[in-house]
């Protein structure tokens, strides 16, 4: 085992959670494909290895520090790019059932490569804006836990993410910086989408220090039926 792979193994450890030799092999063959796809599309401006390791997957796996993701069965993840936190939180916790969903297909073609060649089960990935899907019987108001990374507004998110949330179930919407003046913002979304804040946790990332902030949102009821509302609307006139 090398450096990077050594540290990243130690630092989880700390915090709990123990890789075997199979999920070590995974994520660096999620590495590999990521930074070879990379060279034709444009999935990640971090390819440099320890980065990945700490900027990608170690930050996707801290959502496991403040959820127990043993007794969680189900998880969305909406707007996952190149499949953070997502994918690496699948490799950890193999039972999860996860859904990806993403608007651009190359993206998607990517994580289905992914998915095949780690071998991982029990994943459904979307082509689609989540304005669209969230209106799905089948996904709406649905999963135990949504997620989405750095990917908009917490007004915005609320949105998009809510939606699939189930009643009493978690959206966290995972966060670089200080996200008070988005929680202020929000609050009118939260009352609009049936939910409450539960609580921000707020850590460093481990090596580089830099800030990261986990808003961890209760859902205590259905979507009413106007929400989400028609691809587009939402980023143009928020829910502030």
């Amino acid at each position: 085992m090398d450096n990077t792979a050594e540290q990243f193994t130690a630092l989880l450890k700390e915090q709990g959670l123990q890789l075997s030799t199979k999920q070590l092999e995974q994520f660096e063959l999620y590495y590999q494909e990521l930074v070879s796809w990379n060279e034709k599309m444009n999935l990640t401006g971090i390819t440099e290895r320890s980065q990945v390791y700490t900027k990608h997957f170690y930050d996707s796996l801290t959502l496991a520090f403040y959820l127990k993701m043993n007794d969680i069965n189900s998880l969305a993840d909406i707007g996952s790019g190149a499949g953070f936190p997502g994918i690496p939180l699948k490799i950890c916790f193999p039972h999860l059932k996860l859904t990806i969903v993403d608007s651009l297909s190359k993206r998607i073609s990517f994580l289905q490569h992914v998915c095949d060649t780690l071998g991982l089960t029990g994943v459904q990935l979307i082509h689609g804006r989540a304005e669209d899907v969230a209106r799905q019987f089948v996904h709406r108001d649905a999963y135990d836990v949504v997620t989405a990374r750095a990917v908009a507004r917490l007004s915005l998110l609320n949105e998009f993410c809510l939606p699939f949330t189930k009643k009493d179930g978690i959206f966290a919407a995972m966060k670089g910086s200080d996200p008070a003046e988005e929680l202020a913002e929000a609050q009118r979304s939260f009352k609009e989408l049936r939910a409450e804040l539960q609580k921000v946790e707020s850590f460093s990332l481990p090596v580089e220090d830099s800030a990261r902030h986990i808003i961890l949102v209760r859902k205590t009821g259905a979507t009413p039926a106007k929400y989400p509302r028609k691809p587009g609307v939402p980023a143009k006139s928020p829910l502030v």
